[in-house]
């Protein structure tokens, strides 16, 4: 069945085009009020929208199919992330579709408030010619001071230093060698705020960032300095800029984006030398026509062909790196299944190590789908887009190891898990006919391929041990498909891992257990 898309905001038609192209089916059904919205939304697997829709915890509980929400755009406040990824819901943005525009906007406003451009119009065309009363300030050889220097804010600088402006940038994720290029100087916040003549926002809202721009740090500005937010309402404490405003310290402000939207009422509004625009910084044709397009491709790719882009609650995956994961996504899940499933006490580490070809794929992707392997059996509800955090809730601490391959195989996976009580390690292939395979269990060498039913168990090698176990089998007429032997030496500690026909009765598995020489038996699916 074809995967169903609902599009509940308005975006291009071309969004509409390239869903039915991928082979998605998809419903247009813009303006849905928040109970139509929860009536409808578990008959699709895909959720595509803008701001408006607000996908909230209790929308998420009702959309039993749901796999992926799309954001048309870079912001993701409308929707509930933590709750999203505990649902095992993909949440993708667009993050470079409008950066273009949404820095040309802050440029816009920057020569707006430099010229006081919104007040001159309105003057001249209420039939004043009030020439002496605008005066402006050139933006030539003025310092711009960037807080965040990603995707849209290297754009401003690009622009910034084009307009012969020197700018400086305060971004902790910006490195020297990115800033050298840009043409850029990094500095910190502090440094910024004293030197800046304008100063314009382009963070994300975290609890990092959120009051960047608080009254302490407004105070640390230099008199005179022009403020810009094109970015995310919430960054600069609007009261106290407009106080700053009023006693003359900021010469003015501009703002695309408020603490609260739609903004009936702000500190901000009402002041000559405050421009503001109703969060315009993404509205024109080009970049709606890119985020629409974006999205349905990136909602297409993860729903035909398994292909991750933008998610901000997943690591990223490519079309071409899908098909070469998706085996190895399968041994990393299955093998943290088997550790769960043998686990009855607290898990206090877990260690994965890569080796030869799994080295070099998307780890983090393998990791999350190990961790939801080993905490499904003791926690039901996980999935790989949930599992790091429930981890992470429990003090569950993981570690990956990524190292060349050395052993007999040309890529390895080994889950090394610690409880409580004792640490167990078990290590997985993938042969070339893209079958995961377990090859070895607490350091005995073993091979077999996993199936849906398999008995697991731990023995003395003592003579007499496959017989009485077929026999018992045989008699309770539960047929073995596989039988996978190991040991650590003749007479030591060994194991069996038999794959059978269907569930093995709780009888039959007390019989095994009553065998002389076993010292564990347990049933596993998978």
């Amino acid at each position: 069945m074809a995967p169903h898309v609902l599009i509940s905001d308005a975006l291009s038609p071309a969004a509409v085009a390239i869903f039915k192209e991928r082979g998605v089916e998809v419903d247009v059904k813009p303006g849905l009020d928040k109970d139509e919205l929860a009536r409808v939304i578990a008959d699709y697997d895909g959720l595509a929208v803008r701001s408006a829709t607000k996908v909230t915890a209790k929308l998420l509980e009702k959309a039993r199919r749901l796999k992926v929400v799309g954001r048309a755009g870079i912001g993701v406040d409308n929707i509930d992330i933590p709750a999203a990824t505990a649902k095992g819901v993909i949440v993708m943005n667009t993050p470079f579709g409008n950066s273009i525009t949404t820095a040309e906007h802050a440029i816009a406003l920057m020569f707006a408030l430099a010229r006081q451009i919104p007040s001159a119009d309105a003057s001249t065309q209420a039939g004043k010619w009030e020439k002496n009363r605008f005066m402006g300030v050139e933006i030539t050889g003025k310092t711009l001071g960037i807080i965040g220097c990603g995707n849209v804010g290297s754009i401003v600088a690009e622009r910034a230093i084009g307009l012969r402006m020197r700018v400086v940038a305060h971004d902790p994720f910006l490195s020297p060698e990115r800033a050298l290029a840009l043409g850029v100087e990094k500095i910190g916040l502090d440094e910024l705020l004293a030197r800046a003549d304008i100063i314009t926002l382009h963070t994300p809202m975290t609890a990092q960032t959120k009051d960047i721009l608080s009254a302490e740090n407004l105070a640390k500005t230099r008199k005179g300095v022009r403020i810009i937010n094109c970015a995310r309402g919430g960054l600069v404490d609007e009261g106290a800029l407009r106080k700053l405003i009023d006693a003359g310290h900021v010469a003015g402000a501009a703002f695309d984006v408020f603490t609260e939207e739609p903004a009936k009422a702000n500190p901000l509004f009402g002041h000559p030398n405050v421009v503001c625009t109703p969060h315009l910084g993404a509205s024109t044709t080009e970049a709606q026509e890119n985020v629409a397009l974006q999205v349905a491709e990136q909602m297409s790719d993860y729903l035909i062909r398994g292909a991750i882009a933008n998610a901000v609650n997943f690591p990223s995956i490519t079309a071409e790196e899908a098909p070469r994961l998706k085996p190895f996504i399968a041994l990393a899940e299955r093998l943290g299944s088997f550790a769960g499933q043998l686990t009855e006490t607290g898990i206090i580490k877990v260690t994965i190590t890569y080796e030869g070809t799994a080295a070099g794929l998307k780890t983090k992707a393998l990791t999350a789908a190990a961790v939801a392997g080993l905490l499904r059996p003791l926690l039901a509800d996980v999935n790989v887009v949930s599992a790091p955090v429930v981890a992470k809730e429990r003090g569950i601490t993981i570690d990956e190891v990524v190292r060349a391959g050395d052993g007999d195989y040309e890529s390895a996976i080994t889950l090394s898990v610690r409880t409580e009580r004792q640490e167990r390690a078990v290590v997985g292939t993938v042969f070339h006919d893209g079958k995961p395979r377990i090859v070895s269990i607490k350091g005995i060498n073993v091979d077999a391929e996993f199936a849906p039913s398999m008995i697991y168990v731990t023995n003395e090698d003592k003579p007499g041990f496959i017989g009485a176990f077929a026999s018992l089998l045989g008699g309770a007429g539960v047929n073995i498909a596989t039988f996978a032997l190991g040991r650590d030496r003749e007479g030591g500690s060994a194991i069996a891992l038999v794959a059978v026909d269907g569930p093995v009765p709780e009888g039959v598995l007390r019989q095994i257990q009553k065998i002389p020489s076993v010292k564990q038996a347990k049933p596993l699916r998978f």
